[in-house]
């Protein structure tokens, strides 16, 4: 079937990043399978986070598939463009729903993207992953593709306004090799491996960003542990809760 909506909204995304003027770092998009199904495995910093997870399969010429909450599918503008880019829509009170969908696409070679930290890490360090991910993978005998993305908080973010002018933000994307899933090792296994890659890229993103902190009004967006004003993760778990 015809691709009617996905590609003129990544021209769209492609205007937008030029009107913004953003400074893109990409390395390890050919670890991105040119066929076939596969599981991308990102962090979660931003609301933006799906469009750049999104960017980085263009060079192999896939569109992702994203799991997403359903309260984006009832959204007046969102959910139509949602629901006509074959994004997934989650609802974590039937959650297997979205799960035997999203085998679905993967079985019929789809890339299906994935946020197994759930809701954005406000701490901008990595949570706890889900293990959903890598049973989908497991299920559907498939890799998953592990990924971070660093600098798009900057631009929105939960609890923060909306930046979206031409301040040249710099927006790094690491892809790693894919993570074989094999069927007799358990998800929480091959999640925590998961995890592990996705937490180099991540390191390897921040220790290559070309901007830092000019004081504590600006370092609101780097984690505590690298000398920031963000909250702890302690902090951050305290926050989601309330």
């Amino acid at each position: 079937m015809a691709e009617l909506v996905y590609p003129p909204v990544i021209g769209f995304a492609h205007t937008l990043f030029k009107a913004l003027d953003l400074r893109f770092d990409v390395e390890g998009t050919e670890h991105i399978p040119q066929r076939g199904g596969a599981v991308l495995v990102s962090n979660h910093i931003g609301y933006l986070d799906f469009v750049f997870c999104g960017l980085a399969a263009r060079p192999a010429k896939r569109l992702v598939r994203f799991m997403a909450k359903e309260s984006v599918f009832r959204h007046k503008v969102s959910g139509p463009l949602m629901r006509a880019m074959k994004h997934i829509p989650v609802d974590r009170a039937a959650g297997m729903d979205a799960y035997k969908h999203a085998l679905t696409a993967l079985r019929s070679g789809e890339v299906v993207g994935v946020f197994p930290e759930a809701t954005i890490s406000t701490s901008f360090t990595l949570k706890n992953f889900k293990s959903g991910a890598a049973r989908l993978a497991q299920e559907a005998g498939v890799p998953l593709v592990p990924m971070a993305l660093w600098g798009t908080q900057r631009l929105w973010t939960k609890g923060q306004k909306r930046n979206l002018s031409r301040q040249h933000i710099p927006v790094s994307i690491r892809v790693g090799e894919p993570v074989t899933a094999g069927r007799d090792e358990s998800a929480d296994s091959v999640t925590e491996r998961v995890r592990g890659r996705v937490q180099d890229l991540l390191e390897s993103a921040q220790r290559s960003y070309p901007v830092r902190s000019e004081g504590p009004a600006d370092s609101w967006w780097i984690p505590a542990h690298l000398g920031g004003t963000a909250p702890t993760p302690a902090q951050a778990r305290g926050l989601d809760r309330r």
